[in-house]
């Protein structure tokens, strides 16, 4: 394995859903790389595939096109026997440190699990590792001995943290790890992400909705809408008002900001974009999937599914109007002028 080998590389993921005799793409042709040491994030709204992707990386849903590959072997067609061996090197983190654990067991039980179940059987090793991983997390050894309903949300989601890295991982997935905390609570335990990710050189997944927290943590950022990926890039980029998809675009508009004034001016471009179609909303596979909410769309945009193409440095975007949609922001007309109705079907 070379140094330039990728921790975690995924190429052309698709992953489908059947609900009755409607199949829908949960993930579509998806593809993005994690580098040794790095924070890749997903981005997107309710439905976009961000937890589809951390589940199939994990192996617990079915993978119907494509490959995922870690530390270079392809780890998407393995039988469960071996790519259990995986689970050592790879854990998550979920949204709800509560319901992830159980509450009649104490924490110490709770973190030595991961240990027990990986055949540690020395008592004393598992108790000293428990002492050793809620030091690293800020909390006293003696957490060890009490249960989760004893801690605050924070808590729980440092001792969440903690067991996850009960086995030593090289790959963090972070699913929602910060979206349930209060923000003052949410720096504090995104700093801890940063402080273990630079001892450990851990490599994490960071999944979210919210490009304001993401633009903290990650060092690239892939924003999907309904499976597709429709821009991908450096977290500066990305999570700027420069971002290079009308749909990143309006993610960044939607973050709040202090200013009566700007935040207003952020409600009208939201505004500007319509209601997600519904589930049941047939979306055509060559069509830009973003084409029935998006301002600036065209009627190419109904007829041709976009591509990823080169935008700012080391970026990628799926956009038919790059950059010439930037420009019309400044228009004075209003923006919902813009929305072409949708091409009657023949």
């Amino acid at each position: 394995m070379s140094p330039e080998t990728p921790v975690l590389s995924v190429e052309h993921l698709s992953v489908r859903y059947r609900r009755g005799r409607r199949i829908s793409n949960a993930l579509d042709d998806v593809s993005f790389e994690v580098q040794p040491g790095e924070t890749v994030g997903l981005v997107g709204e309710s439905g976009s595939g961000k937890s589809t992707a951390a589940k199939a990386i994990l192996g617990l849903v079915p993978v119907y096109a494509g490959f995922i590959y870690f530390f270079g072997t392809d780890i998407a067609h393995l039988p469960f026997k071996e790519r259990r061996k995986t689970y050592r090197q790879m854990q998550i983190v979920f949204q709800d440190p509560y319901s992830s654990m159980n509450p009649t067991r104490t924490i110490g039980n709770t973190l030595s699990e991961p240990l027990e179940a990986f055949g540690e059987r020395d008592h004393k090793a598992r108790r000293d590792r428990v002492y050793e991983m809620l030091e690293r997390v800020h909390l006293p050894p003696s957490a060890a001995n009490r249960y989760p309903w004893q801690f605050s949300g924070g808590q729980r989601q440092r001792i969440a943290i903690a067991r996850a890295l009960m086995l030593s991982p090289r790959l963090l997935i972070l699913d929602e790890a910060v979206s349930s905390l209060d923000l003052s609570v949410q720096a504090q335990v995104l700093n801890l992400l940063q402080e273990l990710q630079e001892a450990s050189a851990l490599s994490y997944v960071f999944i979210s909705h919210d490009l304001g927290v993401v633009r903290h943590i990650c060092d690239r950022v892939v924003v999907l809408y309904r499976g597709r990926v429709m821009e991908s890039g450096p977290a500066l980029f990305v999570s700027g008002r420069n971002s290079a998809h009308p749909y990143t675009y309006t993610l960044n508009e939607a973050v709040p900001v202090p200013d009566p004034d700007a935040q207003q001016a952020r409600r009208s471009v939201a505004r500007s974009v319509t209601s997600p179609p519904s589930d049941t909303t047939k979306i055509g596979d060559e069509q830009c999937v973003f084409a029935p909410r998006c301002p600036w769309n065209q009627p190419r945009c109904w007829r041709e599914r976009p591509l990823l193409r080169p935008a700012y440095p080391n970026g990628v975007v799926a956009c038919h109007r790059y950059p010439e949609w930037q420009s019309e922001i400044a228009r004075p007309e209003p923006l919902d002028a813009h929305v072409l109705p949708a091409p009657k079907r023949r």
